[in-house]
C-alpha cells in the first residue's frame, strides 16, 4: 500500500486551497530532510491537529523512523520522565519543552527495523507506558477501518479527535490511506470556528466519542445545519443506547465501534443497517482481524496487534512479542454471527471522555484525603470517599480533573460512611458497583 495515497490531501481549515500529489509528498520530503539532520533514534513529538505536525508524521514514516505521537501539552514533569526513560533524539512541537534534542542517549541498542508510531497508553497519567506498532499494523488497520466504513476519495474528515489519541489518529490515517481529504483543525466541537470550517470545507463525516454526543446533544446538533455530514462515527467507550437511536437517526450511516491503543484502534465495527437488531453491540471484527472469548476474556487476532509496550528505550529493540494475538482486558461474549458485546473490565482501567484513566492512579493521588475507592462506570469513575460532605465530593471532583487533565465532571464522587471490604480487608469493589457506580 502507497501511503499515503497519492490522491489524499490535507486542507488547513479556513485556508481555500489544500496539500495533495506532488505538492504534499515534497513537503514531507523537505520535512525529512530536516529531521536527517537531527541524531539518529526515535523522535518525540507533541501532536497537534495542524499542518507542521502531520508533515513530522509522515516524514518520519517516509524515513523508516520511528515517532511517539504524544499530547503536546503534557505536564513537563511527564514529558521530563518520559524523555529520561526513552532518551529520544529530539523533541518536536511540545508546549513544555524547547525544540531540539534533549541530553545525550546513555548505549541502548537502535530500534527495531518494523517500528514505526508510538503512542502512550494512558493519557497523561502515572507514567505511561508506550505502545510499540509496526508499519504493518498501521497499514493495516487503515486499510481494514477504509474498507469497513467505506472511505472513499469523495470523502472529506475533520480533526475532531486528538491526533495522538489512537482514534483520532485511525481517522488520519484511513483517510490518508483512502486517497480522501482530512481537513485539520485545532478548534473543539464547542468552538463556533469548527462548525464554520465544517461546512466552509463540505465535510461528509465527524468522528466522536461518548462524551463528546452528549455534548452535540446539549448543542442541539441539527443536521440539517450541517448537510453534508452524511457519517458519524462513535468509538472511545460505550454510548447510550439513547445516543446510538438519536444520532443514527441524525445521519444516513452511524458506526458504532469498539477498539484499543494496543490494536493500532479499531477492532470492531458495528454495520449501520445491523444497529436495530444489535443494540448494544461493538460488531464484528475489522476486516483481517477475528475475535474470540476465552475465560470471558476479549481476545483480538489480527495484523493491527501491536509488537508489544516498551517501559524504557530498552524495549524499542524488541521485535515481535504478542504475535498478533491481543488480551483486550475486557469482559464480553459473541453471538452465533460473531458479534462483540462488551460485559464488562478484567484490568482496573476507565475510560473518561476517551482518554484511558487507570483507577489505581486515581485512587494513589487521593490517598491523602482519606479512604478511597474507585469503580469505573460509562465514561465517568465513580469515587467513593469515606465521610466527604457535598462540597468535599465537589473538590475531590475539581481536584481529579485538574491533576489528570480531564473535565472534572468525568468524576462522580460520592460520600459514603464506611468503605465496605473483603475478609482479606480489602475494598469489595464488587459491592460498591452493586450500590450504582457501574452504568
Amino acid at each position: 500500500m502507497i501511503f499515503p495515497h497519492p490522491q489524499a490531501r490535507l486542507v488547513v481549515a479556513g485556508e481555500s486551497t489544500g496539500l495533495g500529489g506532488d505538492e504534499l509528498a515534497g513537503r514531507v520530503a523537505r520535512t525529512a530532510e530536516a529531521m536527517a539532520r537531527l541524531r539518529p533514534g526515535p523522535l518525540f513529538c507533541g501532536m497537534r491537529s495542524n499542518l507542521a505536525s502531520v508533515l513530522r508524521y509522515l516524514a518520519a514514516w517516509q524515513s523508516g523512523r520511528p515517532i511517539a505521537l504524544l499530547d503536546p501539552d503534557l505536564p513537563a514533569g511527564t514529558l521530563a520522565n518520559l524523555t529520561g526513560r526513552f532518551r529520544p533524539a529530539a523533541l518536536l512541537g511540545f508546549t513544555h519543552a524547547t525544540d531540539g534534542s534533549p541530553p545525550p542517549r546513555r548505549d541502548t541498542p537502535d530500534p527495531h527495523p518494523d517500528l514505526a508510531v508510538l503512542l502512550a497508553t494512558s493519557g497523561s497519567t502515572g507514567n505511561p507506558k508506550l505502545v510499540r506498532l509496526s508499519r504493518r499494523a498501521v497499514l493495516a488497520n487503515a486499510a481494514a477501518i477504509a474498507s469497513a466504513l467505506s472511505i472513499t476519495p469523495g470523502e472529506i474528515a475533520p480533526t475532531s479527535l486528538p491526533l495522538h489519541y489512537s482514534y483520532g489518529l485511525s481517522v488520519l490515517n484511513s483517510h490518508l490511506a483512502a486517497g480522501a481529504t482530512v481537513v485539520l483543525t485545532e478548534a473543539g466541537l464547542l468552538e463556533r470556528s469548527f462548525w464554520t470550517h465544517l461546512d466552509a470545507h463540505r465535510c461528509t463525516s465527524l468522528a466522536a466519542v461518548p462524551y463528546q454526543y452528549a455534548m452535540l446533544r446539549r448543542l442541539r446538533y441539527d443536521r440539517a445545519e450541517h448537510p453534508t455530514i452524511a457519517t458519524l462515527t462513535q468509538a472511545g467507550g460505550r454510548l447510550s443506547p439513547e445516543l446510538v437511536t438519536e444520532f443514527s437517526a441524525k445521519a444516513d450511516r452511524f458506526f458504532v465501534m469498539y477498539g484499543q491503543t494496543e490494536a493500532t484502534a479499531r477492532i470492531a465495527v458495528l454495520p449501520p443497517d445491523r444497529l436495530a437488531d444489535k443494540p448494544g453491540s461493538a460488531g464484528v471484527a475489522v476486516p483481517g482481524g477475528r475475535l474470540d472469548v476465552e475465560d470471558g476474556e476479549v481476545v483480538y487476532h489480527g495484523p493491527n496487534v501491536m509488537l508489544g509496550y516498551a517501559e524504557t528505550a530498552a524495549d524499542l529493540a524488541r521485535g515481535d512479542d504478542l504475535g498478533g494475538v491481543l488480551r483486550t482486558g475486557d469482559l464480553g461474549r459473541l453471538d452465533s454471527e460473531g458479534f462483540l458485546y462488551i460485559t464488562g473490565r478484567l484490568k482496573r482501567i476507565a475510560k473518561i471522555f476517551g482518554v484511558r484513566v487507570n483507577l489505581d492512579d486515581v485512587e494513589r493521588l487521593l490517598r491523602g484525603s482519606g479512604p478511597v475507592a474507585a469503580t469505573s462506570g460509562d465514561d465517568r469513575v465513580t469515587v467513593w470517599a469515606e465521610g466527604l460532605d457535598a462540597a468535599g465530593c465537589a473538590g475531590l471532583a475539581r481536584r481529579l480533573g485538574a491533576e489528570l487533565r480531564v473535565h472534572w465532571s468525568g468524576f462522580d464522587v460520592r460520600g459514603i460512611d464506611r468503605l465496605p471490604l473483603l475478609a482479606t480487608g480489602k475494598v469489595d469493589y464488587r459491592a460498591l458497583e452493586a450500590r450504582g457506580g457501574v452504568g
